[in-house]
């Protein structure tokens, strides 16, 4: 009488596309702004792993300073003092120092 019925428009096609638009732009945004930097980053920590030997000196992963004396498949061993070593897993190693570094401490 007083109220009219309401009926749903019609479908139209083309908008299933820009629908998931800004999704699609969103994946991709968090794929090179956040993904792809970590995916390298921890290649780089990979090969710095690999690549300890003998001599390197290193920081760990708990702020531990020290020179490698020692590199086995699972473990490094680290003096950090004279006549103090310790013994960490290699993925424990944060990251390598330049050589004289220790010294300018």
């Amino acid at each position: 009488m007083f109220i009219s019925n309401a009926y749903a428009a019609g479908a139209t096609t083309g908008t299933d596309l820009m629908s998931f638009l800004p999704l699609i732009v969103i994946f991709v945004l968090f794929f090179f702004m956040i993904i792809r930097p970590q995916m390298k980053a921890a290649t780089e920590q990979r090969a710095m792993i690999a690549a300890l030997q003998k001599g390197d000196e290193v920081i760990t992963s708990g702020g531990i300073v020290g020179k490698v004396t020692k590199v086995t498949d699972a473990f490094v061993s680290v003096e950090i003092a004279a006549n103090t070593e310790i013994t960490v897993q290699k993925h424990a190693v944060q990251s390598a120092l330049p050589k004289g570094t220790i010294k300018g401490l």
